[in-house]
């Protein structure tokens, strides 16, 4: 119990302390008009008020990935919560602040044209291609995810026999029309709704564990078992946890979405709450997903018997159902189920904004909207027939590789204006030997390598790459720095 308290209090210290600290080291200006109304355009910048953007930044952010990732880092025992702390803190909502903040001062720029403006055409080109593959990946797991979670629940509760198809193609057509009208009728409207429902539903499970005469909260692992791996299949902790564990500690499909509600934000000052805050929000899930995974089941073992029998979905079915009996069951899951639905919306709705911005192509008339949309939901519903599996492991290398994009594009910023760049260059470099070592390891999805030479290979590119990066922004001249940047131009200037 007590080490669940504290990594839930040390979250929250973070958003007073370090955040506050971020916010310092990026320098709001509360006189400057956000692009919610330098550009409002009725579709997707429109302004909402800071509580109404925070619920909606939380619901785009938070999918299956603040649930189902710790359920399995969980697997590598209370270890993985350090990891949700630490990277939470100073990576995730790190990169989560300065992708929405950034965007805020250029007119509501997407991540891939931050990253021309910043690092260079090149940079935006690799980006614009590796955030639209992301995005259809998402929005294909935020397809299948919970079209299966709401399958089996309305078969097991309700004793039918509804086809798994059915329920894919109902998502999808929400998702048409949720990425095509403007934000402010559907996602403005509901996901503030739905962000508490998700709130309260969390403290709610996690409260019926500490109450629990059956179960105890955290309480049966030694001090020691915090500090090491208790994988039973004896997988390693480095650096697989830190792929495993994405949304909840860092994520790169975050800055995909923090332009979506910096098109919306009434003044910069409420950056700090919407972005960076909402990530702490996302870690503290996080933290509740890891520890009911630890708690509500004897073991680790036991823990990996019901991963094995039916993925992470089979364990948020028996604990939302086992703690809460059957209607608070009912309740718990709808709202583990809302999360994948109202990311995968939003994934599709980042895509349809990023061509727009790729070509240039007004999102005002709904013809224009319907041309990018329908392309991207076809290829999206093409690759739901792929196994979720295979998806899921390509999903999380982009993921984490889009993060290290976005976490140079602030170090390059913050270089161009003189700022205190370690902020972001130190878990740009942690991110960027993770995602290496685990490309030369992998014999799946990479070159199979030895995991010494795999983490040597990794340390070494890190370090050029951080070289080269603070060597080649120290060159630019003082009259390249343009502090108020409205608009993001060809990226072609850093």
């Amino acid at each position: 119990m007590l080490w669940f308290l504290f990594c839930v209090a040390a979250l929250l210290g973070g958003y007073f302390i370090y955040g506050a600290f971020i916010e310092k080291v990026f320098g709001v200006k509360q006189q400057r008009k956000t692009p919610a109304y330098t550009k409002q355009d009725g579709v997707d910048y429109v302004p909402m008020s800071q509580k109404k953007v925070y619920l909606i930044q939380l619901l785009n952010i938070a999918g299956v990935g603040p649930i189902f990732g710790p359920i399995m880092g969980a697997l590598y025992g209370p270890a993985a919560m350090l990891w949700i702390v630490i990277g939470c803190i100073f990576a995730g909502a790190v990169h989560d602040y300065f992708s929405g903040m950034l965007s805020v001062r250029n007119g509501g720029a997407s991540v891939p044209a931050l990253s021309g403006r910043y690092l260079g055409s090149t940079a935006r080109h690799f980006m614009n291609i590796f955030a639209i593959v992301l995005l259809l990946l998402v929005g294909v797991v935020f397809v299948s995810a919970p079209a299966g979670m709401l399958t089996n629940l309305i078969n097991d509760q309700a004793g039918l026999n509804l086809g798994l198809g059915t329920m894919v193609s109902l998502i999808f057509i929400y998702y048409i029309v949720a990425t095509i009208v403007p934000i402010d009728k559907i996602i403005g409207r509901f996901y503030p709704l739905f962000g508490a429902l998700l709130i309260f539903m969390s403290v709610g499970l996690v409260t019926a564990l500490a109450f629990s005469s059956e179960h105890t909260l955290m309480s049966d692992y030694k001090v020691s078992q915090m500090f090491s791996n208790m994988n039973p299949r004896d997988l390693p902790l480095w650096p697989a946890l830190f792929i495993t564990i994405a949304c909840g500690a860092i994520s790169g499909f975050h800055a995909t979405q923090s332009p979506l509600m910096a098109r919306c934000v009434e003044n910069e000052t409420n950056g700090r709450f919407v972005f960076y805050g909402a990530m702490i929000g996302e870690g503290v899930i996080a933290l509740i997903w890891c520890a009911i995974a630890l708690s509500f089941f004897d073991s680790v073992d036991a823990l990996q018997a019901a991963v094995s029998s039916g993925g992470p979905g089979k364990v948020v079915y028996d604990a939302s159902f086992g703690l809460l009996g059957v209607f608070g069951g009912i309740l718990a899951f709808l709202g583990v189920v809302i999360l994948p639905i109202t990311s995968g919306d939003t994934a599709f709705r980042s895509s349809r904004l990023i061509l727009a911005e790729y070509f240039n192509l007004s999102q005002k008339p709904i013809r224009n909207r319907l041309l990018i949309a329908l392309p991207i939901f076809v290829i999206g519903g093409i690759l739901t027939q792929v196994d979720f599996g295979i998806i899921w492991r390509y999903f999380g290398f982009a993921n984490q590789t889009t993060a290290v994009m976005m976490l140079w594009t602030a170090s390059a910023y913050l270089l161009r204006h003189n700022k205190f760049h370690w902020v972001s260059t130190v878990p740009a470099m942690f991110m960027t030997t993770v995602v290496l070592t685990f490309i030369l390891n992998s014999s799946t999805l990479g070159f199979g390598l030895p995991m010494t030479i795999s983490t040597i290979a990794g340390c070494v590119t890190t370090l050029v790459i951080t070289g080269l990066l603070i060597a080649r922004m120290k060159g630019i001249g003082e009259s390249d720095i343009d502090e108020d940047e409205t608009s993001i131009g060809s990226g072609e200037k850093a």
